[in-house]
């Protein structure tokens, strides 16, 4: 008789959370070396400023995330879940195509309007201030993105679906591509045309990617039609959960668009300051919360498509906890090294742009929650909450901007101020809107971990002032090893005090670390006598 061949396990969690955690960090170091680059090759005030390139691409990510980006993950995902979990694999590239194809025809004629209508879109929207010369490279590179944003849906939509089928590796790669793409164009580019050839590098960067992504749909079998089934119940659901999703979406990018408008009217400089501080403070909400939340984004739909509230409710709790535990010694650590930060990645502002993301690190910290959060709404297919809470935070946010970011007030960095002070607002709200629709979700017991992981923190913060008491960020300072020896130590020795101390609380996030020591040091070591 011949063997059934055992089934391949899925990968678990933790797997899946450090593949992407893994390669979110190379995303990140390639990020952070292209930022570095492309300053240090570019002025950040003058004709050539970086200012037009950071100006340029804020209208195409308005439209995709606001078309696009709200169907990719948390209004496509859960009901593809369900759509797999009733009618099988085969059954989803109906429902796959009908989206794909309908954001198709959306996504081009956006990229037709960005095409023609560049220049206008930059003058009178984005940034005013911007001076003739720097408003024609902007208006060219963003000629150059005009149809990222339908490359960028592709590449969404078909990820989307691996996701949902337990395949991460291509999701997490593909990124990877697009970074490695602009750096290249800036050593190819630099000499003849300059900054305009980084547009040329992100649309190419943008074709790869989607390069990437077609190879993760091998063996999935996957069957794309040029349909669009209005009449298939799972599509209809899909566009009625986009709306809310794309709204949210928008809105975040209209506050970035306001906020470069401010920039602008602040002088030269002021938009590239402000996007490099913006940029900086992303990495730990990308590496943690993103990654994390993208982790488990598909077993919280599985476990209410299967209806265990019980097992959702669980696992909830678990990564809510295990991020605050792992968040909140990074933002210790950002705050008291934004200066080594700054320096060691920008090679011109970096004062400014410490200072900046300095009031920017409360900002992190809630950041991170939110993406986790915000998935416990869009797993129970509920994007309309986050959308009001959005809605509402954002505008008090623009409100904030405009009356913090006054020359006579803080300047740029009120924009800072005020996206920290907003990001707290919009996790109470939801935090409250959670506890009223579940009872027993945030019980006694979370929140004695949450004071116990807030009693650590306060000795984290002790060992950080510390460590920049004994190695302080000197004048002089400059260079890879110097910089890079003292924020090392610096950020060792404050990690390790949160991990030890948190051993000592017996808190359950650092179990896992202590079993992993414990048992590399007490393995006994096989010596060959023979």
């Amino acid at each position: 008789m011949e063997a059934t061949k055992p089934k391949k396990k899925p990968s678990s969690l933790f797997n899946v959370a450090t593949l992407l955690v893994a390669t979110a960090i190379v995303g990140q170091l390639l990020g952070f070396l292209r930022t570095k680059l492309v300053n240090s090759h570019f002025p950040i005030s003058g004709p050539s400023s970086t200012d037009a390139y950071f100006a340029a691409f804020t209208i195409p990510d308005l439209f995709f995330y606001t078309i696009s980006a709200g169907a990719l993950g948390v209004a496509f995902m859960p009901v593809l879940s369900d759509y797999l979990h009733k009618n099988g694999r085969k059954a989803i590239w109906e429902l796959t195509s009908s989206l794909m194809n309908l954001l198709l025809v959306v996504m081009f004629v956006v990229g037709v309007v960005i095409l023609i209508f560049a220049r206008p879109l930059v003058h009178d929207i984005v940034a005013p201030g911007l001076s003739p010369e720097q408003l024609s490279k902007a208006a060219d590179i963003m000629r150059l993105l005009a149809f990222n944003p339908l490359l960028f849906t592709i590449s969404g939509v078909l990820t989307s679906v691996q996701q949902t089928l337990g395949r991460f590796f291509f999701f997490a790669v593909a990124p990877m591509v697009y970074n490695l793409t602009i750096i290249a164009s800036i050593f190819a580019f630099y000499h003849n045309i300059g900054l305009v050839g980084l547009g040329i590098g992100a649309l190419v960067g943008a074709i790869f990617q989607l390069i990437v992504v077609l190879f993760g749909l091998k063996q999935l079998n996957f069957s794309w039609r040029p349909i669009i089934d209005w009449k298939n119940l799972h599509f209809r659901t899909v566009l009625k959960n986009l709306p809310p999703r794309s709204l949210d979406q928008g809105m975040d990018q209209v506050e970035d668009i306001v906020e470069t408008h401010i920039a602008s009217s602040l002088g030269s400089g002021n938009i590239s300051y402000y996007n490099n501080a913006y940029i900086l403070s992303t990495a730990p909400i990308l590496l943690l919360g993103t990654s994390i939340a993208t982790a488990a984004f598909p077993r919280l739909n599985a476990r209410l498509s299967q209806g265990r509230p019980d097992l959702f409710r669980s696992d909830f709790l678990k990564v809510l906890r295990a991020m605050i535990w792992i968040t909140a010694p990074v933002v210790v650590v950002s705050y008291f090294c934004r200066g080594y930060l700054a320096r060691l990645i920008f090679s011109r502002g970096n004062n400014h742009i410490a200072v900046i993301f300095g009031f920017l690190t409360a900002a992190i910290f809630f950041r991170v929650l939110y993406a986790i959060i915000s998935r416990w709404f869009y797993s129970r297919k509920d994007t309309r909450t986050p959308m009001y809470t959005s809605i509402f935070t954002i505008g008090f946010n623009i409100f904030l901007a405009i009356t913090l970011a006054r020359p006579n007030m803080f300047g740029v960095a009120g924009l800072a101020i005020a996206q920290s002070i907003v990001a707290a607002i919009e996790i109470l709200i939801l935090f409250i809107v959670m506890i009223i629709r579940d009872h027993k979700l945030l019980d006694p017991q979370f929140w004695g971990g949450v004071f116990r992981i807030a009693s650590v923190t306060g000795f984290t913060v002790l060992a950080g002032f510390i460590m920049i008491t004994l190695m302080p960020l000197g004048f002089l300072d400059r260079g890879f090893v110097t910089l890079g020896s003292k924020l090392f130590i610096i950020t060792f020795v404050t990690l390790s005090v949160h991990i030890l101390v948190s051993m000592l609380f017996d808190l359950e996030e650092a179990r896992p670390i202590y079993k992993f020591l414990r048992k590399l040091a007490l393995k006994p070591v096989k010596i060959d006598l023979s």
